[in-house]
């Protein structure tokens, strides 16, 4: 009987609708086999920008590091948890969804934190980097047996990271990465905006018949970390590899200044390095 009602137990983890999560837009509107369809779709936005970013961001990228390549692969994953949780709203979707998001932020947090703000026993990148990754499997782990864990985790990442990139906007002159930090708060706020009100004034959108907002803030968010991470990779760039001269540039056209932000490295670049 304990191994029945185990199985069943697991069997209900991934059934659907056993999250308790249950977004703004109407379930099973345009299917029977996806609750939340346009959350879903809109999901799949991440299989657009990412490879875009990973090809824009390839020459910084092998200059610098290869693992930097991570954070867009890993973004490719959010997009398909995220589809499988609104298609599904199971609780194993949502546990996805979410510890995908944290493994993202936690390579980001690796490969970019600024090696001269190291705690002083850590003197490597590597060091600091399998510390961080000890901090993200015991807390993947220990989400499996309370889901919160991973929040808590997920928002110390964030925002000393926040932190982080405002204090070194504070001393930058450059005009066009002022400019792309003021876009990419700008679009974070717009997204957020989406995500609260989508959560929590569902009542008032289902007066308007306009339900969609969560779905429109992934379409949001991929675009606002596009941003943030060139900004991010930026101000690596110029600390890590100065000699490579990095400037910022937008695709598909860099005097639209509208598009997808990438760095272009004018300088000489070398083929020993240390990162």
């Amino acid at each position: 009987m304990g191994g029945f009602y185990s199985s069943e137990k697991m069997a209900g983890v991934f059934s659907y609708e056993s999250s308790e999560l249950d977004w703004c837009e109407d379930n099973y509107k345009h299917s029977e086999h996806v609750v939340e369809y346009f959350n879903t779709m809109s999901s799949f936005f991440f299989f657009i920008i990412s490879p875009i970013m990973l090809y824009l961001l390839h020459p910084y990228a092998k200059e610098r590091n290869l693992a930097i390549h991570m954070v867009w692969i890993l973004m490719i994953f959010v997009g398909l948890f995220s589809a499988y949780f609104h298609m599904t709203l199971s609780f194993v979707g949502q546990m996805l969804d979410e510890l995908s998001i944290l493994w993202v932020l936690a390579v980001a947090y690796a490969v970019w934190f600024p090696r001269r703000l190291y705690p002083s026993f850590i003197k490597e990148r590597s060091t600091f980097s399998s510390l961080v990754l000890v901090v993200t499997v015991i807390s993947t782990l220990s989400s499996f047996v309370r889901p919160t864990a991973n929040a808590y985790v997920l928002n110390c990442f964030g925002l000393h990271m926040l932190y982080v990139v405002v204090a070194e906007m504070q001393c930058c002159t450059d005009q066009k990465a002022l400019r792309l930090g003021k876009l990419s708060v700008a679009l974070w706020v717009l997204a957020i905006s989406c995500w609260i009100s989508d959560r929590f004034g569902c009542s008032f959108w289902q007066r308007l018949n306009f339900c969609y907002l969560h779905g429109i803030w992934h379409i949001l968010i991929v675009i606002a970390v596009a941003y943030a991470s060139t900004l991010i990779a930026y101000l690596d760039a110029n600390y890590e590899i100065p000699y490579s001269l990095p400037g910022l540039q937008y695709w598909p056209c860099d005097k639209w200044a509208v598009g997808l932000p990438h760095i272009v490295l004018k300088g000489t670049t070398k083929t020993q390095k240390r990162c």
